[in-house]
């Protein structure tokens, strides 16, 4: 979240200069030992552990655009969470940093993956794109389980407003792309991490880099994490590796293989039941699955990435990669609670996904004279091929009661088989340019265009029913940045981005027949960095339309037309502040007004009405303070305001605010103690909601973990 270095070794100037355009992503590394360090929220301890520089306003993003723009030369907001802020902010998830910023909010399930997000008054996958070292992760029925271990995580940086131009398909609420670390040349550096905590948590993590010879790097890491759980019966256990190699062939060409695995069995928790419209404490740590109950998944991601400057004014980009995950869930899904405390258990449901995705991106940027003007341009095309199988048993009819003062039990029963249901292919191809034109020494002009092309197959197995349709995507966007100096701007833009009316991969034959739904944003904004880059803060207000919603004919209950029509207004501010006395402050907040201008189902009119999953407010807070150069404390605020569970506005999610801090002993300068506490009031609260909001997924209780690292 806080983008202000807590460490200044080195000037703004000489450090941005030494970000070479080849490695944009592999933040520099650093242990030089400056005695101005001393003024700033830093200890000469940590100086020597090799603590990557963090993001700010000056940092060069290609997540907002591909133009190797700083956040203060994008006509858009962009946020950028380093790997420090994100370890030593107890988030294990990608999800737990990403709601650090701000606006962003966790609506995550295990039928979405425990991934979805909710962002400027839109929920879910088909809104917030999820990519992976800049590649897009195509969401299949829903669903998206890569990546959400933090360990080998560079950076987070979330571009929040339509980003179709960028991205294609999907993405209206926000971007967030999760930056892998990267080899780096250099003395071999290491990192291992133990640590133990509540509920028998247990964590071993090992991160390694260096370089093997003159011309070849490597990274490595390893993160093996399982728990007890807080829920009865709520075991869960994972598996994270990446590998990357890079051999610079030339001072101009370069080449990176890397390969990332993740394994994850969470808790096979689906939620707790109101009673009578009411939530009973007592219930917290019960969980009304059955004994049986299976959640995993197994996410693979293979990329090759070569570099090449062809001369001083040409550089290219390729990235050729492979995707592939497998997941599998046998569970019962929806618990609704009777009179005289009995628990009905329904959606009996066995589901596997089988999803390959092959892909290749290629860019070339140009640096050269517009009408006499500096320019630089980049154009590319990208591709995709996806298959996905689905296997269930969605026409079981199986149910069955169990005590509300029990945990739930028995084993899974199916009264329908369990086979492929159906199966679904997708090729995507898109031509894509962007152009920054300095058109005075303060003004530019940033544009960008994207023509994206998805042709759909699906098969209906068990009926060998066939139904296919091509789609057809145009977006753009344009930009003015007005540079008032070098550390503050001013911006204005309009974007667009369209949507599937359902997960673009996973559209049935019925859903394939509409159109993509049509957004478009205007925003404004303004960033500085003052304070000798000590500090900055954000300020960003926004209107977006989003049409061609399926909604009923007014005149024909019976008949959906895509007439219906969502919008949101909303204001984003944020502020980094490196204080006297080793004191750091981040801050952010959000306001958000989402309505359906035009929306109904049935015979039932939701005009007016809010989003579900949408919080009006939400804000972040952390601050962190070193003490006698070997102790750093840190404690946060997290709020997010009341949402609804369904569109008629009926059922309600109390807002809640939830505290964290940790405490880091830096015993050695290579050995540091810390320690985590999770929920630190214990706050008993939902995080979202199903079965039309009458069964709660509660966040997780107070917790401590102990880690111990030791760099080598």
């Amino acid at each position: 979240m806080s983008r202000i270095s807590p460490s200044k070794t080195l000037s703004g100037k000489a450090l941005r200069a030494s970000l070479a355009p080849c490695l944009l992503f592999a933040l520099p590394l650093h242990a030089a030992d400056d005695d101005t360090a001393l003024a700033l929220p830093s200890t000469a301890i940590t100086e020597t552990v090799d603590q990557p520089e963090q993001p700010d306003l000056h940092t060069p993003t290609t997540t907002g655009s591909r133009l190797n723009l700083s956040a203060l030369q994008t006509p858009a907001s962009v946020t950028s969470i380093g790997a420090e802020q994100i370890q030593s902010r107890n988030n294990a998830t990608v999800q737990d940093a990403v709601t650090r910023s701000p606006g962003i909010t966790f609506v995550g399930s295990p039928g979405n993956g425990g991934t979805a997000l909710s962002a400027r008054g839109f929920s879910g996958h088909s809104s917030t794109m999820q990519l992976f070292d800049g590649t897009r992760l195509y969401v299949g029925a829903g669903t998206v389980t890569f990546p959400i271990d933090t360990w080998s995580v560079e950076r987070i940086d979330i571009l929040r407003g339509p980003a179709s131009v960028l991205y294609g398909e999907g993405a209206t609420g926000a971007v967030v792309n999760v930056v892998p670390k990267k080899p780096f040349a250099g003395e071999i550096r290491n990192r291992l991490r133990l640590g133990y905590g509540s509920d028998d948590r247990r964590q071993g993590a090992l991160d390694s880099g260096g370089s093997l010879s003159d011309s070849l790097s490597y990274r490595f890491n390893i993160n093996q994490q399982a728990s007890n759980g807080w829920v009865d019966r709520g075991d869960s256990e994972s598996l994270a590796i990446s590998a990357a190699l890079r051999w610079e062939a030339s001072d101009d060409l370069s080449f990176t293989f890397s390969h990332d695995y993740g394994d994850l069995q969470p808790q096979q928790y689906f939620g707790t039941p109101l009673v009578d419209g009411r939530y009973r404490e007592s219930l917290r740590e019960h969980n009304y699955n059955v004994d049986n109950a299976t959640v995993h998944y197994n996410d693979q991601s293979t990329r090759l990435v070569t570099d090449w400057r062809i001369s001083d004014n040409i550089t290219a980009s390729n990235q050729l990669y492979f995707l592939k995950t497998q997941r599998r869930w046998r569970n019962a899904e929806t618990y609704t609670w009777q009179p005289g405390d009995v628990v009905d258990r329904s959606d009996f449901i066995s589901i596997k996904h089988t999803q390959e995705q092959l892909g290749d991106r290629q860019s070339f940027t140009f640096e050269h004279s517009l009408f006499g003007l500096d320019s630089r341009t980049v154009v590319g095309a990208d591709y995709n091929s996806i298959r996905f199988v689905r296997k269930h048993d969605f026409g079981n009819t199986y149910g069955d009661s169990v005590p509300l003062g029990q945990s739930g039990g028995g084993g899974y029963v199916s009264n329908d088989p369990y086979r492929s249901r159906d199966g679904s292919q997708a090729r995507q191809f898109s031509l894509f340019a962007e152009n920054r034109t300095q058109l005075t020494e303060q003004l530019s002009l940033v544009t960008g265009v994207r023509r994206d092309q998805v042709h759909l197959d699906r098969t209906d197995i068990p009926n060998d029913i066939r139904s296919d349709r091509s789609l057809t995507g145009n977006n753009w966007r344009a930009g003015l940045v007005f540079a008032v100096n070098d550390d503050l701007s001013v911006y204005g833009q309009h974007a667009t981005s369209t949507e599937g009316v359902n997960n673009l991969l996973t559209l049935n034959a019925s859903q394939q027949q509409w159109d993509l739904t049509e957004a478009k944003q205007n925003e404004i904004g303004i960033k500085q960095q003052f304070l000798d880059d000590r500090g900055e803060w954000t300020l960003a207000a926004y209107h977006i339309v989003k049409k061609k919603l399926l909604s009923t004919d007014p005149a024909n209950p019976t008949v959906q037309q895509q007439i219906g029509q969502q919008s949101s207004d909303g204001i984003e501010a944020t502020l980094e502040l490196s204080l006297p006395y080793a004191i750091q402050l981040s801050a952010n907040a959000a306001f958000v007004r989402a309505e359906f201008d035009e929306f109904a189902s049935g015979a039932n009119d939701y005009q007016g009405n809010r989003p579900t999953n949408v919080p009006r407010r939400s804000a972040n807070l952390w601050l962190s303070k070193a003490f006698a150069e070997r102790v750093t404390a840190g404690a946060g605020v997290r709020y997010v305001d009341k949402r609804y569970a369904d569109n008629a506005n009926d059922s309600e999610l109390p807002s809640y605010t939830v505290v964290d801090a940790t405490l880091d002993w830096h015993v050695q300068p290579d050995v540091t103690l810390g320690l985590q506490l999770n929920n630190l009031f214990d706050r008993q609260y939902a995080s979202t909601s199903s079965n039309n909001g009458a069964q709660w997924y509660l966040g997780d209780p107070r917790s401590f973990f102990v880690t111990a690292d030791y760099r080598f």
